[in-house]
């Protein structure tokens, strides 16, 4: 079944809102995290349901800025799409290919330190910005 047409306005409309929505979505989520993490840390050390409640209430709303994600990804014209694409797929190769071999070096005792979690979000956020510069550029 084909979906009607909508005005230009209201297409535009529709992406601002969905593109806040995953803006407050994103926040929300930056900030359940760093209380499940800075919490459990600094103010509820001893209380084990704290943190587990914490940590739920962020895996929750993790969910919720997926599905946010989701429906931001479906309002976007075909180049948008596509360029969103692209860049989600660069920064899952790199996060997998450079995190594993991340892991091996940890693993392997090639590096002085830990393998940590946020390194490997941090590269997968550069790459993915990237990404999005890249396909901006290549498709105007």
């Amino acid at each position: 079944m084909n979906k009607p047409k909508r005005a230009s306005g209201d297409w535009e409309a529709n992406t601002r809102r969905n593109t806040v929505r995953l803006g407050y979505w994103t926040a929300a989520w930056v900030v359940t995290m760093a209380i499940a993490v800075f919490g459990s840390q600094l103010v509820w050390q001893d209380i084990g349901w704290l943190k587990l409640a914490s940590i739920l209430i962020n895996l929750g709303v993790g969910i919720g800025m997926i599905i946010a994600n989701s429906r931001h990804l479906k309002g976007l014209d075909e180049m948008q799409r596509k360029i969103q694409l692209e860049a989600m797929a660069l920064s899952l190769g790199v996060g997998l290919i450079g995190g594993l071999a991340y892991s091996n070096l940890d693993v392997t005792n090639l590096i002085t330190f830990d393998a940590e979690i946020s390194h490997l979000v941090i590269l997968m956020a550069l790459a993915y910005m990237a990404g999005i510069g890249a396909g901006i550029r290549r498709y105007r």
